[in-house]
């Protein structure tokens, strides 16, 4: 069995059967009852056309299921007569269901159970695993976020900034249980990039590849976190840099400047870099004065006193930190790393203590934890 192939065919099938009739959440019902059934069948007698084949028994377990329930007798009529099994034509199925998944009256956490599993045919248990709860708890996840969506018609385009949102939060999940997240948001964003022409979808795509590159050098042995100016570049994946960049630059030529673009082109700033020390620093802090432009984001600015700092000392970078909200899940580390620069070595290890006690992931709170102890381990 090609599990590649069968899961590159489910957007199609179940927009296919919710342009017949049927609502999202029997759609995707169907689906997974025909893919059980291809499971069975294909070893043994592969078909010619398998997303014709999926259709046809998608299309009939739906049926099958909608006859059954005599309080769906209107639907039932609706849905007598079966087409004709036969080539399936293109459409933009995919597309659409990239937008359904992503509805605005979904939480974001249901929006990329959704997404996972209807976009990226996902297991209901590989999607707990990757998100470290209960199989149960997901599948109670996915069932509401169908309810939610079921009836839902497309009468106008949706809204390619929500579907790139919760792309970007998979990504953001990165890699836990037996699914790399990271991985299969850029397969997922290389598929939404063949079926629109937007260069916020290529921005993001550029993004995604970029800091995915720097993947291998991010831990040491031991699976402490290696800060980036510390990293081995020359663990970096350059073909993923090169492809990465060149996507940027085709974006960027588009005139039609983004959030994801311009965060991409920090990225690549980072990536061409041959050391920290080499950095264009200028540079990135003038991304992210766009950044800041185009997003009025409290974080872009947290991350700008950073850049700021590099560019300009640790004095300067004090002092645009000093205008961010000292609130923010950040601001104690990178306050930390400020301090620590302009010679402040006792204020720096009270401030990364501080930040390793607000630490949302082990591996944070661990190399938090790791710089407190150097500083307050070095001789007086």
């Amino acid at each position: 069995m090609d599990e590649l192939l069968l899961r590159s065919l489910i957007p199609g099938v179940i927009g296919v059967l919710v342009r017949r009739g049927a609502d999202f959440a029997a759609a995707e019902d169907a689906v997974q009852d025909a893919l059980v059934e291809a499971v069975r069948v294909w070893p043994d007698d592969p078909p010619r056309d398998p997303k014709g084949w999926l259709v046809t028994v998608a299309w009939r377990r739906f049926l099958d299921a909608t006859r059954a329930e005599a309080s769906r007798r209107r639907r039932e009529e609706a849905v007598e007569e079966e087409p004709a099994p036969g080539p399936v034509p293109g459409g933009d199925d995919t597309l659409r269901l990239y937008f359904l998944c992503a509805h605005p009256s979904l939480t974001p956490s249901s929006a990329v159970a959704l997404t996972l599993r209807a976009v990226g045919g996902l297991t209901t248990r590989q999607i707990a695993r990757a998100y470290l709860v209960p199989e149960a708890t997901m599948a109670q996840r996915i069932s509401r976020a169908k309810r939610t969506v079921s009836g839902v018609r497309f009468e106008r385009p949706g809204d390619v900034s929500t579907v790139l949102r919760v792309l970007y939060l998979v990504f953001n999940e990165g890699y836990s249980g037996d699914v790399d997240l990271a991985a299969e948001a850029i397969r997922l964003t290389r598929q939404l990039a063949a079926a629109i022409d937007h260069p916020e979808v290529a921005g993001l795509l550029a993004l995604m590849l970029l800091h995915h590159a720097r993947r291998a050098a991010r831990t040491a042995p031991d699976g402490s976190l290696v800060p980036l100016a510390e990293q081995d570049r020359g663990r970096w994946d350059t073909a993923a840099i090169a492809e990465g960049v060149r996507i940027l630059q085709a974006a960027l030529a588009r005139d039609r400047l983004g959030e994801y673009q311009a965060q991409a082109a920090v990225a690549a700033l980072h990536a061409d870099a041959p050391t920290a020390a080499e950095t264009d620093w200028v540079q990135i802090v003038e991304w992210y004065d766009e950044l800041a432009r185009l997003t009025q984001s409290p974080v872009v600015r947290l991350n700008r006193a950073v850049a700021v700092g590099e560019a300009d000392g640790p004095r300067a970078g004090l002092a645009a930190l000093a205008e961010v909200d000292a609130s923010l899940p950040r601001y104690a580390a990178v306050s930390a790393y400020l301090h620590e620069r302009d010679g402040d070595p006792e204020t720096a290890a009270r401030l990364y203590a501080e930040a390793a006690r607000k630490a949302q992931n082990a591996a944070d709170r661990d190399h938090l934890t790791r710089q407190a102890a150097r500083l307050n381990s070095r001789p007086q």
